[in-house]
């Protein structure tokens, strides 16, 4: 799945943030660095579900040793 970062600006200029494909913590890092392009500061957090499942990297050669035996 794609990363990406969903953002909306409303007519009051409040912007709302949804990461989608990032696993985890990792999240956090995509909606620090809006903060800083931003100059703001998050004021309220709802985490998705994603939030709470890991990102497991898969070593494709240890994969083929294993299908090997």
């Amino acid at each position: 799945m794609e990363k990406r970062l969903v953002i909306e600006i409303g007519i009051d200029g409040k912007v709302k943030a949804e990461t989608v494909g990032i696993k985890g913590k990792a999240c956090l890092e995509y909606i620090e660095l809006l903060e800083k392009l931003l100059d703001a500061e998050t004021i309220d957090s709802n985490y998705l579900s994603e939030y709470y499942e890991t990102n497991i990297k898969t070593d494709e050669k240890l994969i083929q040793k294993v299908r090997e035996i």
